[in-house]
């Protein structure tokens, strides 16, 4: 079992910034790549960001590319959502995502594990 722990979130205006951490504990050897999704009210959990740990290659959804980065630690099994010039769409639950080697990219969705979410709140 691979156990998550995610920080950061809360409530900022639009055009602001704020960075998503979270963090991997447990069998952690079976960790092949870490990314986020999201999920607003009334609609369906989406994918944003993506990194294979060891590598670094690094995977994002069209509608926030050139706003968010993320980052990851391979040996401290960690991850980073840097998401800048936040829009109120923006505005979701957001959920960290571990795949293990063999189940795929996070973006397909083969996610073997999710942490237990973190809101995010953009106000116009």
């Amino acid at each position: 079992q691979v156990q998550l722990v995610e920080s950061g979130g809360g409530s900022v205006q639009a055009g602001g910034s704020l960075s998503l951490s979270c963090a991997a504990s447990g069998r952690t050897f079976m960790v092949y790549g870490m990314g986020w999704f999201r999920q607003a009210p009334g609609k369906e959990r989406e994918f944003v960001a993506s990194i294979k740990l060891n590598g670094g290659n690094t995977d994002y959804a069209d509608s926030v590319k050139s706003r968010v980065t993320i980052s990851g630690d391979g040996a401290k099994n960690t991850v980073l959502l840097q998401m800048n010039s936040l829009k109120p769409e923006d505005s979701a639950v957001y959920f960290c995502a571990v795949v293990r080697f063999g189940s795929g990219t996070v973006r397909s969705g083969s996610v073997d594990y999710w942490g237990q979410g973190t809101q995010v709140t953009v106000s116009s």
